[in-house]
Order: structure tokens, then sequence, then C-alpha cells
């Protein structure tokens, strides 16, 4: 079996459960970098659905594929590719966050609205911790998990479109 074969099998079954084993292994880093003490903020935890519905998305295109369901499957393909190009605006927006392009949301990113009062605020903080969202806090190659995720379901995206129209 060469690469290819692997990467892109003849039949739409591997390929539905490739997608679903990459939405795992990724769900599973984050979950392992979160043990490690690495935070997720509110942008991060958004994009996570992504790969939490592709998993089970992918199990019943799988099963489609395995029962010749050849229409059932492409639709479970397409919805996959729509899902992940979602994801990567997601994690685009969040990275420009990042790199203080544009704002983010005021949940995440320390922006203030109306009349403070001082002792309410520090209430606030001896009992919430905020992740920022505009703070990297891990970077890898260069990128941030950001930058990363806006690869990793790019990638993703192609490949389920792919799998659609074979």
């Amino acid at each position: 079996m060469t690469l290819g074969e692997f990467v892109l099998p003849s039949s739409q079954t591997p390929r539905a459960l490739i997608i679903a084993a990459a939405a795992l292994v990724i769900l599973a880093a984050v979950w392992i970098l979160q043990g490690f003490g690495y935070q997720p903020c509110e942008l991060c935890l958004t994009q996570r659905y992504a790969f939490y519905a592709a998993a089970p998305i992918a199990l019943l295109t799988a099963f489609a594929a395995s029962r010749s369901a050849r229409g059932w499957a492409r639709a479970g393909f397409a919805l996959l590719a729509a899902a992940f190009v979602a994801n990567a605006a997601l994690a685009a927006y969040h990275a420009g966050v990042e790199y203080h392009w544009w704002a983010g949301p005021t949940a995440c990113t320390g922006g203030l609205n109306g009349s403070i009062d001082v002792n309410d605020l520090v209430k606030a903080l001896d009992s919430v911790k905020v992740v920022r969202c505009d703070e990297v806090q891990l970077r890898i190659a260069g990128l941030s998990l950001a930058g990363w995720n806006v690869l990793a379901s790019a990638a993703l995206a192609i490949y389920a479109a792919l799998a659609a129209r074979l």
C-alpha cells in the first residue's frame, strides 16, 4: 500500500474513519495540553465544537458508506467539510485577535463597558480567572494553537470535500 492509497483510499469508509481519528487525536492533544496547565480561552473552547461534532458525524458517514448509502456518505462528507471551513474561519479570527490585528470578544480580551466599582472588581479578581483570548499561551514552531487549528481545520475541510466528490 502506497502513502497515497493510505491517505486517500478508494473506499469512502476509511476516508470517514480517517476524519474521525483526526478529530479525536486533535481533541486528545488539547485535553493533554490542558492537563499540563494550558487553560483554554473562550474562543479556544468554541473551536473545539467542530471536532466534537466531527467525530460522530464521521463515524455515521463511515457507517453509511459501509452500507453502500453513497448519497448519505457524500452528504456526511459535505457536512464535515462545511464544519471544518467554519472552524478554520473561527480559528483565523482567533489568530488575528492574538496578533492584535482586530479586537476580540470583550468577555476574554479585557474590554470594560460602563461604570465599575473598584470593590466589585477586586472581589471578582479574587474569584474569577479569565483566560485572555488575545494572549498566546503556547507557540509550537512559531504558530499559536489557533494558528495550528487554521491549518488542521483547512486540511480536514479539503480532505472531506475531496472525499465527498470521489
